[in-house]
């Protein structure tokens, strides 16, 4: 299998953000448009954080995006996600591969990022959507 260059953003990195990392994002990234993952989405602070889950209803909305330089912008974007070594475990998050779906129903696999510690349910943003909270 050939390096995965995909990753699906649900959060502070999507569209829309004055953040440094979502600029960073849009211009060593193409966007692929709209997308969405099964799981379920919670308020962490003024950030989301995303679970797992088997219920097919779940569903988590964002943008898939294929990155131009990989390794580098993996390599950023895990940092700020406080993901990989030099973080104490357990990280704030894991970086995993996940199926997502696009807005004409293909499937693709991309990276993204989910949340590794305890939730408050009634943070949960039922919706699925970062944006309405």
């Amino acid at each position: 299998m050939g390096v995965l260059d995909r990753v699906f953003v649900y959060g502070t990195l999507m569209r829309g953000f004055d953040h440094p990392m979502s600029r960073l994002l849009s211009a060593g990234a193409d966007f692929l448009g709209e997308a969405s993952c099964r799981g379920r989405l919670y308020l962490v602070a003024h950030y989301p954080g995303l679970l797992h889950s088997d219920d097919a209803d779940d569903v988590v909305f964002g943008e898939l995006y294929r990155l131009r330089d990989v390794d580098a912008l993996m390599a950023a974007l895990d940092d700020y996600e406080s993901v990989g070594p030099g973080y104490e475990a357990p990280t704030l998050y894991l970086r995993e591969r996940v199926p997502v779906t696009l807005g004409d129903s293909t499937v693709v696999e991309a990276w993204t990022y989910i949340y590794n510690r305890p939730v408050d349910e009634s943070k949960r943003i039922v919706s699925g959507r970062f944006l309405e909270k």
